[in-house]
């Protein structure tokens, strides 16, 4: 889900936008700095400094993670590698145990794998929050009380500054402890949404960590909260700080613009996300209520997305009509299936990276807008029940090929287990396919590793995202729906598909109409509701390392959009690549608007023409000899499908070798559908 927040960013720490980098920054307060150039006096920095907080969260106390060697943590500056806190943005005091802060500072700590927001004075003491007091989701504020809060220092307010005069930012810049910088209050600006209030623009420098701070005047009066840069020019924006105090009393309210999209297409749902709940409230109640309405709006959001596209969404729709009738297509890596600019459902992501592990096993990674995919073979030395049943396992030998590291200073450090996922369950896609869904906790980066993991015969299929801990329940429901839309072909030896067929639970349920026999030295048989052949050695070796391929493709049937199998291929062996093998491929007319070429096929299937005539020819090194075999009993009526039988080796082979190889194959051929 993304959500719309006009032409600014925000300018909090590190707990808006972890991203699965980190700036880890000089944490300490030290004593407040005046900016060259301000000319705020003097006289007033003592009340502005203990008035003024840190606002941090503190470091995870155990890293579920190992390393390829220690961190070599000496690296860091004195300072960042002893502090116990990440500083993420500035909080500032108003009265009597009031303080506030901007609303996505303390936003942060949702789900947070670090500590909750804390403040920190100058002189390292932390305190504990307390009660939310009133918040604003679209102003961006919060006010609480502190559990032990220190002495009375606030800030007064000035509801009405007047334009043009000096102002100053006082924050957390960049970490390294509170600052004031001055500027000019140039200006105000409608809020985006519906004018309903204005921003104060100012020239003061912002910096990463600034969010949450005062805004002050050249008397120090408090004039608003900074909160905001521009993207493309050096103006920042404060919401006045009578917006805060105006603001109802314990109340927390949402009003606020989102936008959902997903991965598959361009459209996106625009929505007005509004709720509100009584304050006051605990820190952890507070973000329990929040993240439940937040939840539920999301998924609201999604369901009239879906809702909205439900004519055009694949496999519905003329765009769809191109990729379920054109021919299958096997491929041992993953795909995500999209809709183009033009409204054509097609493929998309590829393998960019291969890794080789020992066993003959390997990794291909790739992606598709914000998703990895991933293929893994099973090492064949791994045993097949501890590799399908311990997502850990998995997880290990995707770290062994060093693809996940973590950077101290400038040293990149291979991460060599994420150790146990927090969450390991099943999801069932549209398709009846069963995936394994597993969140590997990434506590140093504060985010989540999401992996769904489909098993198929030669190991595994991966659909994975990296997450911020507020937005993972969008990610799981963004993901839900991703995987409905992989493509992924079932390929393996068949010693691979003897292990994988043991077990019921890993296979979608398609397999229930599939039935595969095989006995090496001897037999070959594959039988569904839609089609069955056998052959035996006289055609083909079969032997525990013949490669099996089920082409699982999406096509109609009957009206209804189904996902089944359109293509068996059988390899000699798995290093038997485009040579020795037979192969079994469904066909269907395509509708008239569609491709030359798919009605060309259609065209040469029906008829028997070259290259479905039987006839042998040669392919390169290859000898190849294909024919049509149609339903029984259709008569002089146009088949609604057809198969083809088609024998290939490599070398040189006579015609009467190649006929008599594909009339053993078709002997035993039978097209049950019609």
């Amino acid at each position: 889900m993304y959500s719309s927040h006009g032409v600014a960013r925000r300018i909090g720490g590190n707990g808006k936008n972890i991203a699965w980098r980190i700036l880890l920054l000089g944490m300490g307060l030290g004593s407040l700095a005046v900016a060259h150039g301000a000319t705020l006096d003097p006289a007033m920095l003592p009340k502005i400094e203990a008035a003024t907080f840190e606002v941090v969260q503190a470091k995870p106390l155990t890293d579920p993670l190992t390393y390829e060697k220690p961190l070599p943590l000496e690296l860091l500056p004195y300072q960042e590698r002893t502090d116990k806190y990440y500083s993420i943005g500035t909080a500032f005091a108003i009265g009597h145990n009031r303080y506030v802060t901007a609303g996505h500072v303390l936003l942060a700590g949702v789900g947070s794998l670090w500590g909750a927001p804390e403040l920190r004075d100058s002189k390292g003491h932390v305190y504990a929050i307390d009660k939310v007091e009133k918040f604003s989701l679209r102003k961006d504020f919060v006010v609480f009380s502190l559990a032990s809060p220190p002495a009375d220092d606030a800030l007064k307010p000035d509801t009405r500054p007047a334009l043009n005069q000096v102002v100053y930012s006082v924050g957390n810049a960049l970490g390294t402890g509170i600052v004031i910088r001055d500027g000019l209050y140039t200006s105000d600006t409608p809020e985006q949404q519906d004018g309903s209030w204005k921003w104060m623009r100012f020239s003061a420098a912002a910096s990463p960590g600034n969010s949450g701070g005062p805004l002050l005047d050249a008397s120090g009066k408090l004039i608003g909260v900074v909160l905001m840069k521009s993207a493309n020019e050096n103006l920042n924006y404060a919401l006045p700080i009578g917006q805060v105090l105006e603001a109802p009393d314990h109340q927390a309210i949402i009003d606020t613009r989102t936008s959902y999209q997903l991965d598959i297409f361009d459209a996106r749902q625009n929505g007005l996300f509004k709720a509100q709940f009584s304050l006051p409230m605990t820190l952890g109640d507070f973000y329990r209520n929040l993240q439940d309405r937040t939840n539920a709006n999301s998924e609201t959001e999604l369901k009239a997305l879906l809702a909205k596209e439900s004519a055009n969404l694949f496999p519905n729709g003329e765009g769809s009509s191109r990729l379920l009738f054109q021919q299958t297509q096997l491929d041992g890596f993953p795909t995500l299936i999209v809709r183009g600019s033009n409204g054509e459902w097609g493929r998309a992501g590829s393998s960019s990276q291969h890794f080789s592990l020992s066993g003959n096993g390997y990794v291909d990674v790739g992606g598709a807008g914000r998703n990895g995919l991933v293929h893994l073979r099973r090492p064949d030395d791994m045993d097949a029940a501890r590799f399908y049943g311990d997502a850990k396992t998995r997880m290990d030998l995707l770290a062994s090929t060093g693809m996940f590291q973590r950077t101290v200073a400038s040293e990149k450090i291979k991460i060599t287990s994420l150790g146990k996922p927090i969450l390991d369950t099943v999801y069932t896609d549209r398709w009846q396919r069963p995936w394994r869904v597993e969140v590997w906790p990434l506590p140093y980066a504060n985010g989540f590793g999401v992996v769904y993991s489909l098993p198929v015969p030669d190991g595994s299929v991966m659909l994975s995202r990296m997450t911020q801990p507020a937005n993972l329940h969008d990610t799981r429901l963004d993901m839900d729906q991703l995987s409905n839309f992989i493509y992924v072909t079932y390929e393996g030896t068949l010693k691979q598909w003897t292990s994988y067929l043991k077990d019921s639970t890993l296979q979608p349920a398609a397999f229930k109409n599939i039935h595969l026999d095989f006995d090496y030295g001897r037999r070959f048989g594959y039988a569904s509701s839609r089609v069955s052949f056998a052959y035996g050695t006289d055609v083909q070796a079969i032997t525990p390392d013949s490669l099996l391929w089920l082409g699982f493709r999406f096509f109609m049937d009957g009206g209804k959009a189904v996902w089944d199998v359109g293509d068996i291929d059988v390899w000699k062996d798995s290093t038997s690549d485009n040579h020795d093998g037979i192969n079994i491929q469904r066909f269907m007319p395509p509708p008239p608007d569609l491709d030359k070429d798919m009605s060309s096929r259609w065209q040469q299937l029906t008829q028997h023409q070259f290259p479905y005539n039987g006839v042998a020819r040669p392919d390169g090194d290859l000898m190849k000899i294909n024919a049509v075999s149609a339903p029984a009993g259709v008569g002089g009526k146009s088949p609604a499908v057809l198969y083809t039988a088609y024998y290939g080796v490599a070398g040189a082979a006579s015609q009467a070798e190649m006929k008599r190889k594909l009339d053993l194959l078709m002997k035993n051929l039978q097209v049950k559908e019609h």
